[in-house]
């Protein structure tokens, strides 16, 4: 019986950034120097699939530092950490390697020179990430005030309206940011902001693809797991864009094919921790069920590559 006919429109760029790379390149070159096995502080990026092969290949994955022995080196992940978990590494003299995404480090920089400008941060993020726990983590506690939305900028009571800055997470909806950032700036007209959004390349360019393909396509697929947060950003800005179902899968056996049927094209994109081979999996299963024709929708081309830390470089 002949196929039905399907248009699978594919974002670009999707999947891996250059943050996750790295991150990921950490604990293999640390496998490698060191053997096994490896502990790292929370899930190193946020994708089963990842965390599993890391897993095998002797990758020991703990919730805090208290978990780790003093003898065996342990990686910080890639959405940063409180000052106070390096600091408390030291004291127990550990091995370890911070693999906070170059981009949040800057973050975290931009806080701490605001701090010493004596300005208090408000930091527009996700109550409990990672991301925003780390970031929040490098200043004394009260020192940032954390708003998700324009309503908490309402809600938020500052020591000095005239003492302002604020920073985002990495991984938030360009355009739902936008919006909390009009209204910090509204209620307070002398806020610092930063000089080029904290919103990283990565996020925006995953999402800007996803809004140019999400109103061709009858339906959308996002790959990436349910606790990361840029993936769960670019369902919504599908669903914004104007493709009503835009649905997020961790791989191929997750799709619900009921929902599916009937239709005549399929948006696909991949969160910045989910790898290709979950993309190409996922591309296969829809070319087991309908005669696919893949067309690329090309927003951005990235050649962004951050270094590993000298640590990893050295010999053993």
């Amino acid at each position: 019986m002949a196929k039905p006919p399907l248009t699978l429109y594919l974002a670009a760029p999707r999947g891996f950034c250059a943050g996750v790379d790295r991150a990921i390149k950490i604990v293999e070159m640390a496998l490698e120097k060191w053997g096994a096995p490896v502990y790292v502080r929370h899930e190193i990026v946020h994708n089963k699939f990842v965390v599993d092969g890391l897993r095998d290949r002797g990758a020991v994955f703990v919730k805090e530092l208290d978990e780790c022995p003093d003898d065996r080196p342990v990686i910080f992940s890639a959405h940063g950490v409180p000052k106070a978990v390096p600091a408390k590494a030291e004291q127990r003299q550990m091995v370890y390697v911070d693999a906070t995404c170059p981009l949040v480090s800057k973050v975290h920089i931009e806080a701490e020179r605001h701090a010493r400008n004596g300005l208090q941060m408000v930091m527009i993020g996700h109550a409990g990430h990672p991301e925003t726990i780390g970031t929040m983590g490098q200043l004394p506690e009260g020192e940032v005030l954390l708003v998700e939305t324009v309503e908490d900028v309402t809600k938020i009571e500052p020591r000095d309206a005239e003492k302002l800055a604020f920073i985002t997470q990495t991984t938030l909806s360009v355009d739902d940011t936008a919006d909390v950032v009009a209204a910090l700036q509204a209620r307070f007209p002398s806020i610092v902001g930063p000089h080029k959004e904290d919103i990283c390349y990565a996020t925006t360019n995953r999402q800007g693809a996803v809004k140019e393909m999400a109103p061709k396509a009858d339906a959308m697929l996002v790959i990436g797991a349910p606790n990361s947060s840029n993936s769960k950003r670019l369902v919504e800005v599908g669903r914004a864009a104007g493709c009503t179902y835009a649905q997020l899968v961790q791989r191929a056996t997750d799709i619900d094919w009921r929902a599916l049927d009937g239709i005549g094209s399929i948006g696909i994109t991949a969160g910045a921790s989910a790898p290709e081979v979950l993309v190409n999996e996922v591309i296969d299963a829809f070319r087991a069920r309908f005669d696919v024709t893949v067309e690329q929708v090309e927003t951005a081309q990235e050649n962004v590559e951050f270094k590993v830390p000298r640590v990893l470089r050295e010999p053993a």
